[in-house]
């Protein structure tokens, strides 16, 4: 398993070039298994998350190509198999594959996923949105298996929470469902509404994107489709913080400012100068970082997925910073990591203060999971001497080239392959 050396201390000044989302592309792979008509999908992030997803619809028959324009698949010819448990527990977003399977056979057996190990992430939501389209659903021996022989029907389906992955599910199996499918209590993220646009490239007619009412007209007639991800909002933010953690200055190419409003409120809230630049959105640090309030919550609110690297930064803000997280109950994995670099952070449940202004030491640290991972980089970046962080195989499932962009910026990063 590869290793990151870091050494801390210097300022990061550059530009960074914002990859194509993660969390947007994934269920967009997903997706072209409900066509029979070719999809290209452009912006696809270099990260292992992609490449499993693409190897795991190569599995189902789907004809994945590359050229300099970006990754065309041609699902006209995938077949209904079992992709086994060891293929799909890299990452929980390969339940995605379930809906699309089950439009295109009437029935699917699809293994339960992995993934990080940040909370307990019940896959009934999904269950609970194919079952209300009509299709019997169950878990045998570990593996959810569906059957929809009648085909689905549109239903008024009615999220028990914003899910991210169940809006995801119910949109897809929707557009193969007869008639109309209204969704309420659907997530609003920009990950969701940039599935409706490849869906709707697709041939798809789906209203509300962006609102937690969506209305899906079934019984789609796939066409032949181009779509182009958005950046990867996570991924900005985490540079963002990079550049304020460090007193640093960093332009986030292709980021866009209305995907990070809370991220940047609570940036400006530490101190931290945010504007908009010609080509993305610019970051400039401060020497004096201020404490900070949060609170995670689904989108508009502030993002789960960028609460462990705001925690890093607040280990440098003089004074208390308080976090509360709300999303996921695993989701403080990185606090005895930070505390091994020299954080002084305190837990009671789901809520963090941590008591920032004490330098940290560099020290080595393991990485449980991929936001955990970058939480510790930042860390590293401003602790004093050398710090080697472990298992950085988490990294490389969501960030393309985390340690050259930032080396590109002026870290002193050195990645040690084993």
């Amino acid at each position: 398993m590869d290793q990151l050396r870091i050494t801390g201390g210097n300022r990061l000044d550059g530009a960074v070039p914002i990859a194509g989302a993660k969390n947007a592309a994934l269920p967009q792979i997903a997706a072209s298994l409900l066509s029979p008509e070719p999809l290209e999908l452009t912006n696809l992030p270099k990260v292992s998350d992609v490449e499993n997803m693409l190897n795991i619809i190569g599995l189902y028959g789907a004809e994945v190509s590359r050229d300099m324009r970006g990754t065309r698949i041609d699902a006209a010819d995938i077949v209904a198999r079992t992709v086994d448990y060891d293929t799909v527990r890299k990452m929980r977003a390969s339940i995605l594959v379930l809906a699309p399977l089950l439009a295109r056979f009437g029935a699917a057996r699809v293994s339960l996923p992995g993934g990080c190990a940040i909370g307990a992430r019940p896959v009934d939501m999904h269950l609970k949105v194919l079952a209300a389209l009509g299709a019997e659903v169950a878990i045998e021996g570990g593996y959810i298996v569906a059957d929809a022989k009648a085909g689905l029907s549109g239903a008024r389906i009615v999220l028990s929470g914003p899910s991210v992955g169940a809006t995801e599910t119910a949109l897809m199996a929707a557009t193969a469902a007869r008639g109309e499918t209204e969704i309420l209590n659907a997530a609003r993220e920009p990950e969701v509404v940039d599935l409706v646009a490849c869906l709707t490239a697709m041939g798809a007619q789906i209203e509300g994107a962006g609102t937690h009412r969506l209305l899906v007209q079934g019984a789609t007639t796939w066409r032949a489709a181009s779509h182009h991800g958005i950046p990867d909002r996570v991924e900005a933010g985490t540079y963002a913080v990079a550049a304020a953690i460090t007193g640093g200055r960093i332009e986030l190419v292709n980021a866009r400012m209305e995907h990070l409003a809370s991220v940047f409120q609570a940036l400006e809230a530490m101190g931290v100068t945010v504007w908009p630049g010609d080509r993305g959105v610019v970051v400039n640090g401060t020497e004096r970082l201020r404490p900070v309030d949060i609170t995670t919550e689904p989108y508009p609110g502030f993002p789960t997925d960028l609460q462990a690297q705001f925690m890093a930064m607040a280990s440098r803000a003089e004074g208390a910073s308080l976090f509360r997280e709300t999303i996921f109950e695993n989701r403080f994995m990185h606090v005895p990591e930070l505390i091994r670099l020299g954080a002084d952070i305190a837990l009671n449940g789901p809520v963090a203060v941590v008591r920032g202004g004490k330098p940290l030491k560099g020290a080595p640290v393991m990485a449980t999971d991929l936001r955990a991972s970058v939480s510790l980089v930042l860390a590293a970046l401003v602790a004093e001497g050398e710090t080697v962080i472990n298992r950085v195989y988490h990294l490389d499932r969501g960030y393309e080239q985390l340690d050259r962009k930032l080396a590109q910026c002026g870290a002193q990063i050195e990645r040690i392959s084993q």
